[in-house]
């Protein structure tokens, strides 16, 4: 009889997982161009399925429901913009804070739909949805405190300065998407100067958290 020990052998990823994973992507791909100009009620499933030229039974199988695929289109799409916001670290500070304010309104611009769902929280009170959104604004706000003060653990007022600038973002991109207006990059210039203007009255309440030498001369 052999005692010798035997080796493990390393368990690979079944490829009926790895085909699984790739079906689920590439149907939340489709997804996200069908949903970029188009609400949540205005497609059906058989719409969906029509569109993506797939059977509706396989949406089902993947999703559970037409909200589960809705919820995993806008969670990808709102991973994408937070990944980058949350990147750039090698950046000077102000530059990290522009390319941050201009990804955001490209989201906005360019996944309409989703960007009003997010903001208004989805259908009814969903809490979900609202999930999605503090996730956003929560990386918005560590990604401007981490810019003008050099940190993320910021005080309750700081804080709120920054949110309450954050909201009033959603509110004017809101209105820049239904009426576009003005261009991208005026609207961006716009949020940065909005943005001095919360970082001075952070600063007139607290002195020791200073308005940085660029958001001065942005202002």
């Amino acid at each position: 009889m052999n005692s010798s020990p035997q080796r493990a052998v390393p368990r690979s990823r079944p490829r009926g997982t790895e085909r699984s994973v790739a079906r689920r992507a590439e149907l939340i791909a489709i997804g996200r161009r069908l949903f970029a100009d188009t609400s949540y009620d205005a497609l059906s499933m058989d719409d969906i399925a029509k569109q993506a030229h797939v059977a509706k039974g396989l949406i089902y199988y993947y999703f559970r429901s037409k909200r589960g695929y809705y919820l995993a289109i806008i969670q990808d799409s709102v991973a994408d913009l937070v990944t980058f916001a949350a990147s750039g670290l090698e950046l000077p500070a102000v530059d990290r804070v522009h390319r941050t304010i201009d990804s955001y309104l490209r989201f906005a611009e360019h996944h309409q739909a989703a960007y009003r769902t997010i903001v208004s929280g989805g259908v009814g009170f969903d809490t979900e949805v609202h999930a999605i959104r503090d996730g956003v604004r929560e990386a918005i706000v560590v990604t401007i405190a981490e810019g003008a003060y050099g940190r993320s653990d910021i005080t309750p007022l700081a804080r709120a300065g920054l949110f309450a600038w954050v909201c009033s973002v959603e509110g004017a991109t809101l209105d820049w998407i239904d009426r576009p207006l003005l261009s991208r990059d005026t609207m961006r210039e716009l949020l940065v100067k909005t943005l001095g203007g919360a970082l001075r009255a952070i600063e007139e309440m607290d002195p020791s958290y200073p308005t940085p030498r660029d958001a001065r001369r942005d202002a």
